[in-house]
């Protein structure tokens, strides 16, 4: 079973000649590398990563890509896309030209880009992505009607929800509401949903068994091929006592309603195919 973290961060300090975005903060104190990321990642079992440049960098994408050239097959991205800014538009027809750049994550999740699914901004984006073929990871944890929309529309556009569709800072029996709104969205088949962050959700110790009943409502709704383990690492380790290891047992040992089948596609195998990410 080959393992891919769906979506988490690598990022270099501040420096003069690489300013954060005013009034952001890293996630922890201490920047997680590419050569230190792919250690920890070695010691954990996982096998591939999905780098999505961090907001406080902005929309910069250079260390990421540093980092697929460094390590090709081990690192592939989800880079962030200015769609509020006329270039954006002409940097989408070839966004994929970049080495290891699978497809865009957008964020609607802020006070400044939440409007944006609704007030025009975005609208020009979505017919072009699914022209140009380009999935699209979303944190947009409050707008699950508008994405049912857009599914509607663009039938082969590959909507990838992100931390399984629910606000920062929900937990334990708070996630139901969160959860069953994601999974209004899986009767759209060209929606997928990410499984990152779980161990956040919840207030108890490993292996979190309070949580797992609504990671198992949305396997059971979309389905293993449709469902992606991850954990955004950075936002994990500095908001639970989860360790980069116990984030996979949790899944490949402590969930006895996944099956070996099951776990193969949720592990890896279902983000290599929907990207798509070829493992050999």
């Amino acid at each position: 079973m080959i393992i891919t973290d769906s979506g988490l961060h690598i990022w270099r300090a501040e420096a003069p000649d690489r300013p954060w975005q005013p009034g952001r903060t890293a996630h922890l104190d201490t920047p997680i590398g590419y050569e230190d990321l792919s250690a920890r990642m070695a010691e954990a079992g996982v096998d591939r990563a999905i780098l999505i440049p961090p907001s406080w960098e902005g929309e910069r994408a250079d260390y990421s890509l540093e980092a697929v050239a460094r390590h090709p097959g081990r690192f592939a991205i989800m880079g962030r896309l200015p769609i509020n800014k006329p270039e954006a538009r002409q940097m989408l027809e070839t966004w994929k030209d970049q080495p290891g750049m699978l497809g865009v994550r957008l964020t609607f999740h802020h006070e400044w880009d939440r409007p944006w699914m609704t007030d025009g901004t975005a609208d020009w984006f979505w017919p072009a992505a699914e022209r140009l073929d380009i999935p699209v990871m979303l944190n947009a944890p409050t707008l699950q009607g508008e994405i049912a929309k857009i599914a509607a529309r663009h039938p082969r556009l590959r909507l990838i929800m992100d931390h399984m569709g629910r606000l920062k800072g929900t937990k334990d029996d708070e996630l139901a509401p969160a959860i069953e709104q994601t999974i209004t969205l899986a009767k759209y088949p060209n929606v997928f949903v990410k499984l990152t962050l779980v161990p956040t959700c919840s207030s108890a110790p490993y292996p979190y068994r309070n949580v797992h009943p609504y990671v198992q409502r949305l396997v059971e709704a979309f389905g293993p091929r449709r469902a992606f383990w991850g954990t955004d690492l950075s936002a994990m380790l500095s908001r639970s006592k989860c360790t980069y290891r116990q984030a996979v047992t949790m899944f490949t040992e402590e969930m006895p309603f996944l099956s070996k089948g099951d776990l193969e596609w949720i592990m890896g195998r279902a983000l290599a195919e929907c990207l798509p990410w070829p493992t050999k």
